[in-house]
């Protein structure tokens, strides 16, 4: 079967389907329970070193993988450059700010826009709250 449908914009039909977004960090298990409490996505699977959320309503799971010598990336900054970042949308940007950071989330000391904010997960990686 055709897993892979052809768009209706009319670009070319799509050559492979997103199957999961993994995270490299120290940690799978306890980043997989931030992100888990932050998105309300219960795990999925857990072996060993990956974890991963199981995702609703159709989306691409997020997953977690554990890297030995990991080292989180320095954002703004070239040394360590931001690599990937996840966008979570929220109805109310205080209360969300509120919340990941009682989870466990540090906000980030830049702040370039007014309708999202941006935190580091405790693992380092970047993500931003943002304005529905």
């Amino acid at each position: 079967p055709d897993r892979c449908p052809a768009p209706t914009d009319g670009a070319a039909p799509a050559v492979a389907r997103l199957q999961v977004v993994a995270l490299d960090c120290p940690d799978p298990v306890a980043l997989a329970a931030f992100y888990s409490a932050v998105l309300g996505a219960p795990v999925e699977r857990a072996d060993g070193d990956w974890v991963q959320l199981a995702p609703g309503g159709g989306a691409t799971p997020l997953a977690f993988q554990q890297v030995a010598d990991y080292r989180p990336l320095q954002w703004p900054g070239a040394e360590h450059p931001q690599q990937l970042h996840l966008d979570l949308e929220v109805a109310d940007l205080d209360a969300g700010e509120a919340a990941v950071v009682a989870l466990g989330a540090r906000k980030h000391e830049v702040q370039p826009g007014e309708t999202f904010r941006v935190f580091l997960d405790p693992a380092g990686h970047p993500f931003c709250l943002v304005l529905l």
